[in-house]
């Protein structure tokens, strides 16, 4: 079944930080998984040492797995459930962001102990 990687870069608004964590973390990724196609989810934070100086425009990183034979039905899943009882947005995600879905040109790789 092919797979598939959605990257979203997120922000809380500004003093709503414990909350956009709280929600994000505990019931988002959640929503997320019980659309159709949608296999794992991960989070991230922006880690303090980067390659390139600051400003950076995102802190937060969510990595979903998808494994689908129809990608568009998931993603069209996954709006028609977007900020509805079935997924709600919490006040506190900033509404800049950005989210892009990407398909493995090749297998994953690894280092040699």
């Amino acid at each position: 079944m092919p797979r598939y990687t959605y990257v979203v870069l997120t922000n809380p608004v500004e003093g709503k930080e414990e909350q956009f964590n709280d929600w994000y973390t505990n019931t988002h990724v959640h929503d997320a998984l019980k659309v159709p196609g949608f296999v794992s989810a991960q989070r991230f934070e922006l880690a303090p040492a980067q390659r390139a100086a600051t400003p950076y425009p995102w802190r937060y990183l969510a990595i979903y797995e998808l494994e689908t034979e129809n990608l568009q039905e998931s993603v069209d899943a996954l709006a028609a459930r977007y900020n509805t009882p079935e997924m709600i947005i919490s006040e506190a995600l900033h509404p800049e962001r950005l989210g892009l879905l990407f398909e493995a040109m090749g297998p994953r790789l690894e280092a040699k102990a």
